[in-house]
């Protein structure tokens, strides 16, 4: 009852309330953005959603503040994230600020307070199918798997909690996971993993792991390429 009828509107309550609260907040960040990373000061990226009757993830287009510069080389490549993220950028992701755009997606119907975290394109297609039931639901402004290590833990580890919500998944549950994610961001509990200014790729992982050959890891960031082509353009 709570995640068909119910959860909708406690969604549409808290972002809301979050716009009204902060907005001070999300105008003082746009301008700062601007000022030290840059224009545009929204980020877009196409992430995999919710699947839809067909049982194929839905491809959003997600919102966040930027966090790093526009820094290219000589042949007009972006640099590595390490080159362009500032300390500015990273302490939006130490107090996760970066994610505060994500209330126009949870408006929109694209994402819930609470859920699995949308991974990226090119995660979810190294999943296996029992990896990818995470998204039966809409991915969340925050987690299980997010208050249980973020990117300190295995893959492994972060799809099985992303599993082990969807089984337990209930109001009192959702509120459990509102209240830790506020004490971690209070904490200033940082998403870094080891010595890499973003977490390793799902499928970097299994390849440095030798969990995927060259060939198969190839032709799954093809396929990834492929639908984040047909996307792109709408997150323009």
């Amino acid at each position: 009852m709570y995640q068909r009828y119910f959860k909708r509107i406690f969604d549409i309550v808290c972002a809301l309330l979050a716009l009204v609260v902060f907005c001070w907040l999300y105008a003082l960040l746009a301008i700062l953005i601007r000022i030290k990373l840059g224009s545009p000061v929204i980020f877009k990226q196409p992430r995999p959603g919710m699947k839809d009757k067909d049982g194929k993830e839905k491809i959003f287009c997600l919102y966040k503040f930027r966090t790093m510069t526009d820094e290219r080389d000589e042949n007009g490549l972006l640099l590595p994230d390490e080159a362009r993220m500032t300390r500015f950028g990273q302490k939006l992701r130490d107090w996760s600020l970066d994610e505060l755009p994500e209330v126009i997606n949870i408006l929109r119907g694209e994402m819930s307070v609470v859920g699995p975290r949308p991974l990226l394109v090119r995660d979810m297609v190294f999943m296996t199918p029992e990896q990818r039931k995470r998204h039966d639901v809409k991915p969340g402004l925050s987690g299980w798997a997010q208050v249980n290590g973020r990117n300190a833990i295995s893959w492994e580890d972060k799809l099985k909690l992303d599993l082990e919500y969807i089984q337990r998944a209930s109001f009192l549950f959702d509120l459990r996971i509102v209240s830790i994610t506020v004490k971690k961001v209070i904490k200033t509990e940082s998403i870094t993993f080891e010595s890499m200014a973003t977490a390793e790729d799902f499928g970097d992982n299994l390849l440095r792991e030798g969990k995927v050959d060259a060939d198969i890891y190839a032709d799954k960031q093809l396929e990834s390429i492929g639908i984040m082509e047909r996307y792109m353009e709408a997150c323009k």
